[in-house]
């Protein structure tokens, strides 16, 4: 197998993900270098919910103006039975909540607009001042030198490790509905998980958390004995579903490791953490990432890339963004994925409660739309965009 002689960067990013490309982008004409490294790959056409504070980013990276989108101005949560809560736009000073798009089309967007270097990493050797890796391109071999190695290669990545098996799996789908409500997010917590509806197009996104077993059955109905189990779930909002497109399925699961696992290496987004899908933070956190990791390779000289303390500074900078996530959306699966009355009960006051109180509910949005992050992340611009927001 032939090598070629490796290159010399700033920084590696393995990655064609969003996130991945969100910090090339970010990085894209500045003083650092930059190698993106990521093989072809077909991206599935489905959609994806954006936070505000996501359109924060991408706004700031240029790319927002080119992303077809739907917005939600509005978040209806419920449980089955007793207790549901509703967050709106207009109440924080914000012309909506989040956006849906499809994840193919924000990938292109990003992708389109920053170089890659074709090829996938097969593994790297760190050592004081550089890290080395090793890619396959086809049947060659090719090197880079890089300061410092971000992996940003999904769930997948080689630096995660398994915490907990939800042992539910994911139904997603896009139905249509005889009442739409333009705007309107349905977040339905059931028995066996979450159930949600995101406004897409004139459709709904479906992601419909279910029992593996349950998933089974689901994926083996006719498209009408489909639609009509979704209604005895989700209840008659929307009046009866019309019609559903192609259903897949994945496994659930929380998995996070080291944010900085070796010497000269981060991960970021899935890579460094992959969450359940309930009130969609995943890719809005990766974001967020990859965005405050650029403003640190920006504020630092070339010497400190990468460094003992560079990785450290980063570690802790968003260690509490981060594991805020993680909490928020594993609380909310394990207090809400269960039939037991007393919990149901009050679970159902909770929510009630929360319906009451807008204070209570304006701390929940907030968290929803810019995370846990111990200072923004986009400086001042979000606080003068939300000024209602703590």
């Amino acid at each position: 197998m032939a090598v070629l002689e490796p290159p010399e960067v700033d920084v590696a990013i393995a990655g064609g993900g969003p996130v991945g490309c969100a910090l090339a982008l970010a990085l894209s004409g500045s003083a650092v270098s930059v190698a993106r490294i990521a093989g072809e790959a077909d991206f599935a056409d489905r959609p994806i919910a954006l936070s505000y504070g996501s359109r924060m980013i991408l706004e700031r990276l240029g790319a927002w103006n080119s992303v077809r989108s739907n917005p939600i101005e509005t978040i209806h949560v419920s449980q089955q039975g007793f207790g549901r809560t509703v967050m709106r736009c207009v109440d924080y000073g914000l012309p909506a909540l989040g956006y849906v798009t499809a994840y193919s089309e924000l990938v292109a967007q990003l992708a389109g607009r920053t170089p890659v270097s074709a090829g996938s990493l097969r593994d790297w050797k760190s050592a004081d001042s550089e890290v080395v890796l090793r890619l396959s391109r086809g049947e060659k071999e090719a090197g880079v030198r890089a300061r410092l190695l971000v992996l940003a290669d999904g769930a997948h990545s080689r630096m995660t490790r398994h915490v907990r098996d939800y042992r539910q799996q994911a139904i997603v789908a896009e139905v249509t509905a005889e009442h739409p409500r333009g705007g309107v997010a349905w977040e339905r917590f059931t028995a066996e998980g979450p159930l949600a509806l995101l406004p897409f197009g004139d459709r709904y996104a479906l992601v419909w958390s279910v029992r593996p077993a349950s998933a089974a059955l689901l994926l083996g109905l006719s498209d009408s004995d489909f639609l009509a189990r979704l209604r005895e779930i989700f209840g008659g909002r929307l009046g009866n579903f019309g019609s559903v497109g192609p259903r897949s399925t994945f496994p659930l699961s929380l998995r996070h490791g080291a944010i900085a696992p070796a010497p000269r290496v981060l991960a970021i987004g899935n890579a460094a953490q992959t969450l359940h899908p309930v009130a969609g933070q995943g890719l809005n956190l990766g974001l967020r990432d990859a965005w405050e990791l650029a403003q640190m390779l920006l504020d630092v000289a070339k010497e400190e890339i990468g460094a003992p303390r560079f990785l450290a500074r980063y570690a802790r900078s968003r260690s509490f963004d981060r594991y805020g996530g993680i909490g928020f959306t594993d609380f909310l699966v394990r207090i809400f994925s269960n039939s037991l009355a007393p919990l149901a009960l009050a679970r159902g006051a909770g929510l009630a409660a929360l319906d009451a109180l807008p204070p209570a509910r304006r701390f929940l949005a907030h968290r929803m739309i810019f995370g846990f992050p111990k200072r923004s992340c986009l400086g001042i611009e979000l606080r003068s965009r939300s000024k209602k927001f703590p």
